[in-house]
Formats: structure tokens, C-alpha cells, sequence
């Protein structure tokens, strides 16, 4: 919005108020020129300016939302999360909690305090997360570095409670920190969050606490930040030590839950059977989660009368013990049983099972494997849990169990002795053969072994490098949960290969923290199954992250094993791991040996006669000869090798042999035989759609750039390299867009950052 338009805004919010130029000057501390000035079209407020002015008008939080956003506009760099899940469109009542809500967010401005909410109550489902949901959004306005949201698991029977490192891995990927700069330690992820916040304005919600503990290492640091906490503990450790300021909830009164009731299925409903009405949520326990699935289900049965569902509901045995009130009619479990029994028979299996799974959140088409059902099916099932309320998506499309239904239906499951191990093993498996069919498009790493899908998994269409990342990302949040809770001895051999076949996405985007306990779980599966092949995959995608984690005391250890094991794998994986190995080396600074490795393979792959494996070891004796300083020999190894590359089609290692005889040229001097070699590497790259690869070509063609005076293109690719990293989450980002700040601007002794 231009000057003009928002001065008109800001002038007609001033007259409604009845106030004058002076009048809202006095009222906001604001001078009366500047007022003037910005009602006439002459400049934009500040943030704590518009801040100052909205206070003072007594604007409601839809005129404060667009006035806010009319002038915020976030830096391009800057990384601003939205992870809130959608405010409720029927929330309704409460209003003593959203009015204590709001004059405790009145406290948190740039200049106050850092505030600390645990909204609790009696029993679960009685509204906390819907009700810090609904103020967060109310409020977001005033905390323009955005919102962050985690599900802490505190009060799952299914699942142990979130680990606080967990979640901050989580908060920091969110606040733009590259996986491969997240510290392996809560204790040094807490001290990098607070760094990170410490001068943001942002809303954390905490969602679902176990206990204080649980709850202190996510607390951001800024005096401006709002932090909503909410669990079924009274969190007295946060009142006492941090200064928490306590919502406490009980149920609805009878008249807030009639009010809720007829927000869902209709206000004549209501006044038509009013004793029935009011019999149901009676029934509820006035509890909101219980209101809302009745409300559900009779709004698809809008026939019905509701006296007959008021008999049904009370009748309805067994009771969830676990989450009744004194009031044992507040029997959450009655709610659902006669919610789930509404369910066809296809959706009520297909129910039990999507509540095994251990995530936060599934994507349709794991809880598709889970259920062993094709995709019509599961999206038919899906859709009617949605309707009955029993299930919830959030703002990525994954579906999203509340705790209470979650331990229900795994009750339920239990009970008709459903297979839970075969549907956990589905899962694995449609992580792991999906994650083999996406790496084809996205790795660079050697393929693992191709493995025959379990029956009833879904298989995903992966045609190309976006998608590939597209199906990881949409499956990055579960396939941490399933590797490390489904612990079965019967799935040790999935949970194996669903760990060796992430690798790939893990060396791609920079997860090395994940990467590492998923290596040691496919090496405790390879060693537990006398599997060698399995051990020595895992013992080399462990010393990956070892390296790339700076844990380099057990690389040398590791990869002694490794050389002891190599005898016992097939001849061909004994070369692609001599050559990972040569790699490790190469990163310790043992040039000599790094050298040595290669070699080694080139002459098992001679053996095998494997024509693909020879050609990218030549290229990948080039690389490691450039890079030693054999800058000719390493040219004449590429030539060697690009023609036998081109016969197999590879186009992998055919960019990588053109920029190591660019690195080679740039060695020798030659610096336009140089940047040849770069661009016709960077056009293979850029075919494949290799943005991690690419960036490190764009890497060496800048710094020939800059040693031929073309600062201009050097800075720019540089810049391009950092933007990649970025979107990749690589940790490498920093150093690129560090080298392109520093260059001199043309003409000036000042860089991009002005320093001289």
C-alpha cells in the first residue's frame, strides 16, 4: 500500500475515534507533525510508532490487522515462520479467558516483559489449545517475526513426551538455521534459540507440556516475545521461577456449551428441543472437545432428533476412565464411541489403524500404507473422520490426531486385536521404498539395494527432482518418530532400511543431527541381523555425519571396521565404499591416502568389469588429483574418463569431471579454460536439478571470476551460491554469502555490508 492510502486509513481510524490531531498526539506520545506528516501521504510509521498509534485509538484486532499489515513487510532475507494451525471457525465463549488473554498481550511490547502463559484446566480436551490458538492469531499482528508451534506430546499414553532438543531442531529449522549448524546438545540448541530470538518480536506456542522442564529450554529470550504455554500440569515451577502469568480453565458453563452446540448444528435445532439440547451437553461434561464431535456428527445427520442422540450418548459403554471428571457423565470416551460407531466399517479399521502412527502428523498416503488401503479408499476415509471431527489437517495438508482420539483409537485397536506390528511395518516400509524411488531423481549417492515393496503400501508418483524433495519434506516429520519409537524387535530389519535409504535426503539438505542416530539405528539393525552388507552401508553413512558434525575422535575407529568388514560384501559395494572412504580422508586433510582410495576402487571395478563404476572413479581420481595440486594429471584422468561417462550416460559424474578440470585450469593459470570447464559443468548440474552440487561450482567460477577482476559476476555468484545453500538448509550458505559481502564494491573502498 502506498503513503497516500495508508494515510487515508490512519486518518479516518482517527476520526472515528473522535479524536483530534492533538488529542491523539497527547494520547500516543506521537508528535503532532509527525501524525500530520503520515496522514497526508508524507511518510510510513515505524513499527513501535503504528504500535504507540493503534494503543491509543482503542482499535478492535481486525482494524489493527490492516493497518499492521498494510506496512509490514518482512525483509527478503529475513526467515519469518507462520506455524500456527488455523483459529477455529466456531470458537466461541470464553470470554473472561480471551479478556485476561488480552490485557496480559497488552504487557508484551518491544519495551516489556517477557511473558510466560500456561493455559490449564481440570481435564483434557476442556479447550487449552484452542484457546491459545485463538489468541495467538488475535494478537499475531503485534509480533511481526511470526509464530512458532510444537505439540509437546506431554500427555499421550502412545508416545513418550517430546524431547525439548527435538523441538528446538524443530524452532530453529523454522527460524532459518541450516540442519547442519543445529547443535547436537538441548543444552546448546536452547543457548542458539535465545540467540536467535533474542532481539525478534514473535509468539511461541507450546502446546500440550508434560512439566516445567519439558517446557524451559523453549523459552525465547526477547523481552518481546509472547510465549503460550499449555498442558494438563499446573506448571507451578513456571509460576514460581519464570513469573508465568495463569489462565485457568475449566469447562463451559451449561450456557456456553448451548452457545457452542448451536454454532454447529443450527440455533432453531436447539430451540426446537431444548431439554434434549441441553441434556447433550450435560451429557459432554460441557467439555468443548466433547461438544464439538457431538456437534459434528449431528450436523451430518441433520434429521435426527436430539433427544434420541441425548438416549444413545448416555447409554454408550465403555467409558475413557482415563479423562472422565467427577461428573461421570463427562465420559470423553461415550463421546467417541458413539462417533467412531457412526463410522462405516472400512473407515472405522482404517481409524484404529492411522492411530498407530507415531508422528505428529501423517501424510494421506502414510496413513493410506498404515491401513493397507489404495488411495480412493483412504482419501474416502479420510474425508469422513474429518467430518466427524476425529481428525484435523494442518497448513502443510497432513492430518493431525488430537492426543485424546489418538489414545482411543489405539484402545480400539488393541481391542480387535488389529495386526499393530504389520501396519508398522507397512509404514517403514512406504518410507523407506518411496524414499528409494525419490533418491533416484535427487541422489548422488550410489543406490542402496532395490527391495520388493510390501503388499497394501502406497507408491508415489516421482518424476523429478522437486517432487522427490517435495515427498521428503512432506515426510521428514515422521520418519524421525518411527525410527526411533517403533521398536518391535519384529521391525528391526525395516527400521534398518528405512534409515539407509533417508541418507540420501540427509546429505542433500544438511540433516546431520538426524542423520546420525538414523546411521546407528541401521547399524544396530545390520549387526543384530548378521547382515554385513546393512553394517558396513551404515558404518559409512555414519562416518559421513561423524565428519560433518565435527565428531571426528570415532572416524579413524569407524573406519578401521569398515576395512575389516570389506572382505564379506559383494565386490562392487566394496568399491563404491573404498571411494566414500577415499571422500572421508579427503575431509580429514590425508590428501595421500584420500588418493590411495580411489585407486583402490578403480581396480575392484576393473575386476567386476563395471563400466559405469570405472568411469566415476577416473572422474573421481580427477577431482581428488586437482584438488592435491596434480593439476595435469588430473586433467588427463576427466578426459580419460568423460568419454566413458558419456557411453553410460552420466551425467553426474560428467559434471563433476568438467569442474575438476576447471579446478585443474584455474591451477595452471588458464583462467578462461577455467571458467569453460565450470559453465559446462554448472549446465549439467543445473539439467539435473542439482542445486547442492551446482553451489559449489558456482563456488569455484566465482573465485575465478574474482582472480580476472570480474567482481561484479563473482559477487552475484556467490550471492546465488548462499541462496541455494539456503534453500537447501546446508550449513555452507554463511561462507558463500560471507565471500560475496566482503568484495569491494566497484569504484569504493566499502563492501556490501559498508565496512572499509
Amino acid at each position: 500500500m502506498d503513503k497516500k492510502a495508508f494515510g487515508g486509513l490512519l486518518r479516518e481510524a482517527r476520526r472515528r475515534s473522535l479524536l483530534t490531531l492533538e488529542g491523539l498526539a497527547e494520547a500516543s506520545g506521537v508528535s503532532v507533525r509527525a501524525i500530520s506528516d503520515i496522514e497526508r501521504g508524507h511518510s510510513l510509521p515505524r513499527q513501535s510508532t503504528l504500535t504507540e498509534l493503534m494503543d491509543a485509538l482503542e482499535l478492535d484486532e481486525d482494524e489493527r490487522r490492516r493497518l499492521l499489515q498494510s506496512v509490514t513487510r518482512p525483509a527478503a532475507h529475513a526467515t519469518v515462520p507462520r506455524q500456527l494451525p488455523p483459529d477455529l471457525a466456531v470458537f466461541r465463549s470464553r470470554e473472561s479467558a480471551v479478556a485476561a488473554a488480552r490485557g496480559i498481550t497488552g504487557a508484551a511490547t518491544p519495551h516489556g516483559r517477557h511473558l510466560v502463559v500456561s493455559a490449564i484446566g481440570g481435564m483434557a480436551g476442556v479447550g487449552k489449545t484452542a484457546l491459545a490458538v485463538h489468541w495467538a492469531h488475535q494478537v499475531a499482528d503485534r509480533f511481526p517475526d511470526g509464530q512458532l508451534y510444537v505439540n509437546l506430546r506431554g500427555f499421550e499414553a502412545s508416545e513418550r513426551p517430546l524431547d525439548p532438543g527435538e523441538a528446538l531442531g524443530g524452532f530453529l529449522r523454522a527460524l532459518g538455521v541450516p540442519s547442519g549448524d543445529i547443535p547436537a546438545s538441548t543444552e546448546r540448541r536452547s543457548d542458539l534459540f535465545k540467540e536467535k530470538t533474542a532481539s525478534r518480536q514473535l509468539i511461541a506456542v507450546l502446546d500440550n507440556a508434560a512439566d516445567a522442564e519439558q517446557v524451559r529450554p523453549l523459552l525465547p529470550a526477547s523481552a518481546g516475545c509472547l510465549t503460550i504455554v499449555t498442558s494438563r500440569n499446573r506448571l507451578a515451577g513456571l509460576v514460581a521461577a519464570e513469573g508465568a502469568f495463569v489462565i485457568s480453565l475449566d469447562v463451559w458453563t451449561p450456557q456456553e456449551a448451548l452457545e457452542a452446540l448451536a454454532a454447529r448444528i443450527g440455533e432453531e435445532r436447539c430451540r426446537a428441543e431444548p431439554a434434549a439440547a441441553a441434556e447433550l451437553v450435560e451429557l459432554c461434561g460441557f467439555l468443548p472437545l466433547a461438544v464439538a464431535v457431538v456437534g459434528a456428527q449431528l450436523s451430518a445427520a441433520p434429521r435426527m432428533r436430539l433427544r434420541l442422540a441425548a438416549r444413545e450418548l448416555k447409554e454408550s459403554r465403555p467409558r475413557l476412565d482415563a479423562f472422565a471428571a467427577d461428573d461421570q457423565r463427562a465420559d470423553v470416551r461415550a463421546v467417541f464411541s458413539w462417533s467412531y460407531r457412526a463410522l462405516t466399517d472400512e473407515t472405522a479399521r482404517f481409524f484404529r489403524h492411522l492411530c498407530l502412527h507415531p508422528g505428529p502428523s501423517a501424510t494421506a498416503e502414510a496413513a493410506a500404507s498404515l491401513a493397507g488401503r489404495e488411495m480412493p479408499a483412504a482419501r474416502r476415509c479420510l474425508r469422513e473422520l474429518t467430518s466427524a471431527s476425529l481428525l484435523a489437517r494442518d497448513a502443510d495438508g497432513r492430518y493431525v490426531l488430537h492426543d485424546l482420539v489418538r489414545d482411543y483409537g489405539s484402545e480400539l485397536a488393541a481391542a480387535e486385536q488389529d495386526d499393530r506390528v504389520g501396519a508398522q511395518a507397512r509404514l517403514l516400509d512406504y518410507l523407506r521404498h518411496n524414499a528409494h524411488l525419490a533418491n533416484r531423481h535427487s541422489s548422488w549417492l550410489g543406490p542402496e539395494p532395490a527391495e520388493e515393496p510390501l503388499e497394501g503400501i502406497v507408491h508415489v508418483a516421482i518424476d523429478s527432482r522437486e517432487e522427490a524433495l517435495d515427498w521428503f519434506r512432506q515426510e521428514e516429520p515422521a520418519v524421525g518418530p518411527a525410527l526411533q519409537s517403533l521398536e518391535d524387535p519384529r521391525l528391526l530389519r525395516p527400521r534398518g532400511a528405512c534409515a539407509r535409504e533417508w541418507i540420501a535426503y540427509n546429505v542433500i539438505v544438511g540433516r546431520w543431527a538426524e542423520e546420525m542416530p538414523a546411521a546407528r539405528i541401521g547399524l544396530e539393525a545390520g549387526l543384530a541381523l548378521g547382515d554385513p552388507v546393512a553394517t558396513v552401508r551404515s558404518r559409512s553413512n555414519l562416518t559421513r555425519a561423524l565428519l560433518e558434525t565435527g565428531h571426528t575422535d570415532e572416524v579413524d575407529e569407524q573406519i578401521e571396521v569398515i576395512l575389516g568388514e570389506l572382505p564379506r560384501v559383494p565386490l562392487e559395494l566394496r568399491a563404491r565404499i573404498v571411494c566414500e572412504i577415499g571422500f572421508f580422508r579427503i575431509r580429514q586433510g590425508r590428501f595421500t591416502e584420500a588418493l590411495e582410495h580411489p585407486r583402490r576402487a578403480l581396480e575392484l571395478y576393473r575386476v567386476a568389469r563395471n563400466r559405469e563404476g570405472v568411469a566415476s572413479t577416473l572422474s573421481n581420481i580427477g577431482w581428488v588429483l586437482a584438488h592435491t595440486g596434480a593439476y595435469e594429471e588430473a586433467i588427463a584422468t576427466c578426459e580419460e574418463a568423460l568419454p566413458l561417462l558419456r557411453a553410460v550416460g552420466d551425467l553426474q559424474f560428467q559434471a563433476g569431471a568438467w569442474d575438476a578440470i576447471g579446478y585443474a585450469q584455474q591451477g595452471l593459470g588458464d583462467l578462461d579454460a577455467a571458467i569453460a570447464g565450470y559453465e559446462r559443468s554448472l549446465r549439467l548440474w543445473e539439467e539435473l536439478h542439482d542445486d547442492y552440487n551446482r553451489a559449489d561450482v558456482l563456488d569455484h567460477l566465482a573465485s575465478a571470476q574474482l582472480e580476472q577482476g570480474r567482481r561484479e559476476q563473482a559477487r552475484a555468484n556467490w550471492s546465488l551460491a548462499a541462496d541455494l545453500l539456503d534453500a537447501l538448509r546446508v550449513r555452507r550458505a554463511a561462507e558463500m554469502r560471507a565471500k560475496a559481502e566482503t568484495l569491494p564494491l566497484r569504484g569504493t573502498g566499502a563492501t556490501l555490508d559498508g565496512r572499509r
